[in-house]
């Protein structure tokens, strides 16, 4: 059970340092007029799997270092 909570909390972090990164980057450049509604649900998607990749990398990291 920890370890369940500990996968939840570490993917939680990792979307929400994985939105909060991408935020900061200008893409009211690189979207159409309009179309606003679609780069919010575009910026949503890479920051589930830019954090889902972090929280991956680090749950490797931590399992092999301790086990």
């Amino acid at each position: 059970m920890p370890d369940l909570l500990l996968r939840i909390v570490l993917h939680l972090a990792s979307f929400a340092i994985a939105l909060y990164a991408l935020e900061g980057i200008d893409f009211a450049r690189f979207i159409r007029k309009g179309r606003t509604t679609q780069a919010t649900i575009l910026l949503f998607l890479l920051s589930m799997a830019l954090g889902y990749l972090v929280a991956q990398f680090l749950l490797m990291l931590a399992y092999r270092y301790y086990f």
